[in-house]
């Protein structure tokens, strides 16, 4: 098996390199382990809603990053104090989600540094019922990516206030991530170490392995594979399921409900109710928000073409885009 430790924090790149490598893994490939960090992103599961897992005022004041992954399971906070690991390898047994099967390297690792961890649940390690690792695959028939969270001293504040999101808010088709109890690898350790020790630890744990690099043309069809799909705002946000959105807010000029009917990152249908007043009927805006993108530049440009006074009188353009896109 081949062992490539990621250099780059970036995590759409990241996430571009293991669907590259799925991707050239076929019946005899000896493999591929990885251990690779990100900057501070929300990486959401593939069938998720992003605006339903994502605390997108919080996100986007800490310029948090949001990429969708592969993968299926629920949304996860990383930041430089955690740890990803990957097992890309041949599908030779074709057995599904074996979870418990590409764990164990992790779990022997952290006996040998003292800590006794323990499957959790069908994906989830724990430490004394504290999760601190979830995982999550994807699969063909030739091939499969198993890969893995590893909180080591990770900011629980701000994975905590990321995902924080109202769940009043949505009735949805996607699948809503689970919030468990978590704990960071750090304070678990009889003695500390620092990242990159635990990280030299997670390496040794895995024997007849063979440190690998990538070379020009692997990394310039991975950052093709980043920019055309894995930094795109569609795969990230517009490829959610289907949702009903609902927002409620009070401003100085009366209550609005707005509820948002949203497939594949469009308006399909917009509904606005409240005790606000306006001289026109409110079919004129749902009529010119429906068909339009759900995000920010091209509400912006609807909004500011359309007389928002005539429906919501007091109404700022600013404002109300705020609201629309809480």
């Amino acid at each position: 098996m081949y062992f490539i430790e990621g250099q780059s924090h970036d995590p759409a790149f990241n996430l571009a390199l293991e669907e590259h490598l799925y991707r050239s893994v076929d019946e005899g490939h000896p493999g591929y382990f990885l251990l690779w960090r990100n900057a501070p992103s929300i990486i959401v599961g593939r069938f998720q809603n992003t605006a339903q897992e994502v605390n997108r005022p919080f996100v986007e004041e800490r310029g948090i990053n949001v990429v969708r992954r592969i993968s299926g399971g629920g949304a996860v906070y990383h930041d430089l104090g955690n740890v990803n690991y990957s097992f890309i390898v041949p599908n030779d047994e074709g057995a599904p989600f074996d979870f418990a099967r590409h764990a164990r390297p992790v779990i022997d690792a952290l006996a040998k540094l003292g800590v006794a961890a323990e499957s959790g649940g069908r994906n989830d390690l724990v430490i004394d019922g504290r999760k601190f690792s979830g995982s999550a695959q994807h699969m063909d028939r030739r091939r499969l990516l198993h890969h893995g969270t590893l909180l080591f001293d990770s900011d629980l504040s701000v994975l905590e206030q990321a995902l924080n999101v109202d769940e009043e808010k949505f009735t949805s088709k996607g699948f809503k991530s689970v919030r468990s109890r978590v704990t960071n690898i750090l304070p678990m350790l009889p003695k500390p170490i620092s990242v990159s020790e635990f990280i030299d630890a997670l390496r040794s744990s895995l024997s007849g392995t063979e440190t690998s690099s990538l070379d020009e043309t692997h990394v310039a069809a991975i950052h093709r594979l980043r920019d055309e799909k894995y930094a795109t705002w569609e795969w990230n946000w517009g490829a959610s399921p289907e949702f009903t959105e609902r927002k409620v807010r009070r401003f100085p000029w009366g209550k609005v409900e707005a509820l948002l009917n949203v497939k594949e990152g469009v308006i399909r249908q917009a509904r606005f109710y409240g005790d606000y007043f306006g001289a026109e009927n409110r079919e004129e805006i749902e009529r010119a928000l429906e068909g339009r993108l759900y995000r920010e530049d091209a509400l912006r440009k609807t909004l500011e073409g359309f007389p928002l006074e005539r429906s919501f009188k007091g109404a700022s353009t600013e404002e109300f885009l705020a609201f629309l896109l809480s």
